[in-house]
């Protein structure tokens, strides 16, 4: 059978399983997942997809049961408050921004986020999907701890580079030694669609115009976990918002935080027009704190937009008051901000955030927005501060380094010269390879408020 990862049944069920435990179904409805999950262990059926050498008949009865299990645990109701449609949202958030006129654009700024954005991307594109230990070894083994510049081959025992091998092939043209303009990224490919469904549909867009644009202009080999999934589901016939339900055990994951910049950067000091723009977007593809997470960043690039005299822990507040009062990713970050105040030392900070969240996957929405806000909070803004803690932090690090990026950049008014990257941006979205940051950032400043 073809192997396609994100999207097949069988290889869903225990992703689902674990998402019924973080959403407190597995507590509610005890009996019924127990159920589930003996019926799916007795068909030879675990996390992992089915052993090579399976028969094709075996292999397509277990993805029929999959698809029956997928099917009965959707049925089941999550008990925490946690909603996604917007009107229920506004109504979870005692803080929810009042209506704004928003803030002069500074063109400034805006250059700085996307600069920012760029920065903590490739910084933190090495060392994907390499734990917490091993990006502190590499940084120390080349005189790179605190991280203070790219991540570098130079000097790299080969012990080390053999216990960590960077991510990807690709990545490695993101070491100080090899690069030579912007790399593609998901990342920024994203940011790069909601400008366009901007200037394409306007800023009364709808969830229905995301999802053309994405059928138009995104390959689908160049999606990811819950994006692939809603990518299947949009081919399949599916309308959204069901598109984000069906069949998506990646809905809270960070797919829909990595899109949001650009809905904050056209809202400067509106963050409460920002989360709607993001919540437009988001409900694509996920629900409930994977929505949230959206918004929090939409919220606190807007206000990070707003002027100089705004502090890091203001910008995390705006963000938190766009996200229900009662859900786990306020609850989370609101620790998070806590710790960052309280603790002098960030290894301190990120240590508590992994005793915390450390069953998580590594690229769920709580985890990275919790370090994100901790790492903006704790280096107080300052870029290579930020980006540098989101990067050591280990979870999604070229993400979590890109949303601090953006955040620390539009905040600062400027990116030190160390992480500007000179050249254009790489990119398989029509009219983009090779763009300028200058272009993107007048680009941006045309689609804001009138």
């Amino acid at each position: 059978m073809i192997r396609l990862t994100w999207v097949q049944p069988e290889d869903l069920i225990g992703h689902e399983l674990r998402q019924a435990a973080e959403d407190g179904r597995a507590a509610a409805f005890a009996a019924e997942l127990g159920e589930i999950t003996g019926r799916w262990h007795a068909a030879g059926g675990h996390d992992a997809p089915p052993r090579a050498g399976a028969s094709d008949g075996a292999a397509a009865r277990l993805r029929g049961l999959a698809e029956d299990l997928l099917d009965e645990l959707a049925v089941l109701p999550s008990p925490l408050e946690e909603p996604t449609g917007l009107a229920d949202i506004v109504a979870a958030c005692p803080a929810w921004p009042g209506p704004s006129s928003g803030a002069a654009p500074d063109p400034g700024r805006v250059l700085a986020a996307w600069q920012g954005r760029v920065a903590g991307c490739v910084l933190g594109k090495p060392v994907e999907k390499i734990p917490r230990e091993g990006i502190r070894q590499i940084a120390e083994a080349t005189g790179n701890w605190p991280i203070r510049g790219w991540f570098t081959a130079r000097g790299l025992p080969g012990e080390v580079a053999a216990r960590w091998p960077w991510n990807r092939r690709s990545a490695v043209n993101s070491l100080a030694e090899n690069i030579d303009g912007i790399p593609e990224d998901d990342d920024l490919n994203y940011p790069l669609l909601a400008l366009s469904v901007l200037e394409r549909h306007g800023r009364e867009f709808t969830t229905a115009d995301v999802a053309k644009l994405w059928l138009d202009e995104l390959p689908a080999g160049r999606t990811f976990t819950a994006e692939r999934v809603a990518y299947r589901n949009l081919l399949d016939g599916m309308e959204p918002p069901d598109t984000a339900a069906h069949r998506n055990p990646f809905r809270e994951w960070i797919g829909a935080f990595i899109r949001a910049d650009v809905y904050g950067w056209v809202n400067p000091g509106d963050p409460a027009t920002a989360a709607e723009f993001a919540w437009r977007d988001a409900r694509l593809t996920h629900t409930a704190n994977g929505v949230y997470g959206a918004m929090f960043v939409a919220a606190m690039c807007a206000q990070a937009l707003a002027g100089a005299d705004a502090g890091a822990v203001e910008i995390v507040e705006a963000g938190l008051s766009v996200v229900p009062a009662k859900s786990r990713l306020h609850h989370a970050v609101r620790q998070a901000v806590e710790d960052a105040l309280a603790l002098e030392g960030f290894e301190d900070v990120v240590d508590r955030l992994y005793r915390r969240h450390g069953t998580l996957h590594w690229v769920h929405t709580i985890n990275n927005a919790a370090l994100t806000a901790a790492a903006l909070v704790h280096g107080r803004g300052d870029v290579t501060r930020a980006i540098a803690g989101a990067v050591a932090g280990g979870w999604d690090t070229d993400s979590a380094g890109a949303t601090a990026g953006s955040i620390a950049g539009a905040l600062a008014g400027a990116v030190p010269g160390q992480w500007l990257v000179e050249g254009g941006l790489a990119s398989s979205l029509t009219g983009f390879d090779g763009v300028g940051l200058d272009e993107l950032a007048r680009r941006t400043q045309e689609m804001m408020k009138a």
